[in-house]
C-alpha cells in the first residue's frame, strides 16, 4: 500500500480547513421558519388576549360598492348605475395584473355621487355610517329602502419574498397579517420571518413598523389588522443574499476547482 509522504500530508493538513470553510459558507442554513417558535410544541392550548379590530373610515379616492334595494327592484335601477374603474393588482381570487372594479368614487371633498339622491358626504365615516346616511337619504324617493355599503378597493400591498407579490383587492375589512401573506402565497424559505415591514399612511406621514412572525405576542398587536393602502415587506434573509451573489459563487466555484487540483498533485508528489 502507497503511503502519503510527509510533503502531501502537510499538504493536506493545510488544505482540508480552507476547503472545509469554502463547504460551510456554501451551505444554506434555515433558522426561524416556523411561525409562533416561542410556543411549546408540547402545549395543546395556549390563550392569547385578540387584538382590536377598528373599522377603517372612508377617505377621498376610495370606491364604494352602493346597492339600494326596496320592494321593486326597478325602480332603484337608476340609482344603482356605476362606472368601472381600471385598477392595478389582483383580487383575492386571482392573480391578474389588472381588474376592473365597479363603484362609485369618493371624491377629493369626501362625497359620492349618486343618480337621483345627489352628493352625500361619506369621508371620515365607517361603511355601517356610511349606509345610514344613504338611506336617510334615500328615503325621500323609497319606501323602507335597504342600502348595503362596502368598500370595492380594500387594497393591501405584498412585496419582497413571498411566493406571488402584488397588490391584492380584497372583499372584506377585517384583514389580518396572515389573511395577506395567505393571499400572496406564503413566505418563501428565504424570507425573514422575525422583521416584516408594515407601512402605513396615517395623516400624510407614513408609519414603518417591525413584525415578528415567530412572537406569538403578533396576535395582540394593534397592527395585527391591517388597513386599506397598507404595504407589508418581507426582507430576504442571508441565505437569499448569498444565491442571488454571482460574483461569489463564481468565487467558490474557481477556489474549490483550484483546491481539487491542490490536492491531487499533493498527493501524487
Amino acid at each position: 500500500m502507497k503511503k502519503i509522504k510527509p510533503t502531501s500530508q502537510r499538504w493536506l493538513q493545510l488544505l482540508f480547513p480552507l476547503l472545509l470553510l469554502l463547504l460551510m459558507n456554501s451551505c444554506v442554513v434555515t433558522k426561524k421558519t416556523v411561525y409562533f417558535n416561542d410556543l411549546s410544541s408540547d402545549t395543546l392550548l395556549t390563550n392569547r388576549i385578540a387584538a382590536k379590530f377598528e373599522e377603517p373610515r372612508i377617505q377621498a379616492d376610495d370606491i364604494l360598492s352602493i346597492q339600494v334595494t326596496t320592494i321593486d327592484p326597478q325602480s332603484t335601477q337608476i340609482v344603482n348605475q356605476t362606472m368601472a374603474t381600471q385598477a392595478i393588482g389582483a383580487s383575492s381570487s386571482t392573480n391578474t395584473g389588472n381588474q376592473m372594479i365597479s363603484g362609485f368614487v369618493v371624491d377629493k371633498e369626501g362625497f359620492v355621487q349618486l343618480n337621483l339622491l345627489g352628493k352625500i358626504e361619506v369621508a371620515g365615516l365607517t361603511t355601517f355610517e356610511a349606509r345610514k346616511a344613504i338611506e336617510t337619504q334615500a328615503q325621500k324617493y323609497y319606501n323602507n329602502p335597504t342600502v348595503q355599503v362596502r368598500f370595492a378597493n380594500y387594497k393591501i400591498t405584498v412585496l419582497g419574498e413571498v411566493n406571488r407579490p402584488a397588490t391584492y383587492t380584497v372583499p372584506n375589512e377585517k384583514v389580518t397579517i396572515f389573511d395577506a401573506l395567505g393571499l400572496a402565497g406564503d413566505l418563501t424559505i428565504h424570507g425573514k420571518r422575525e422583521n416584516i415591514l408594515l407601512v402605513r399612511e396615517e395623516s400624510g406621514t407614513n408609519e414603518l413598523v417591525r413584525l415578528n412572525l415567530n412572537d406569538s405576542q403578533l396576535l395582540q398587536s394593534p397592527y395585527f389588522y391591517l388597513k386599506q393602502g397598507d404595504v407589508l415587506y418581507v426582507e430576504p434573509g442571508k441565505s437569499k443574499v448569498a444565491q442571488t451573489n454571482a460574483q461569489r459563487t463564481q468565487l467558490i466555484a474557481i477556489a474549490s476547482s483550484i483546491i481539487s487540483l491542490l490536492v491531487t498533485l499533493a498527493v501524487r508528489l
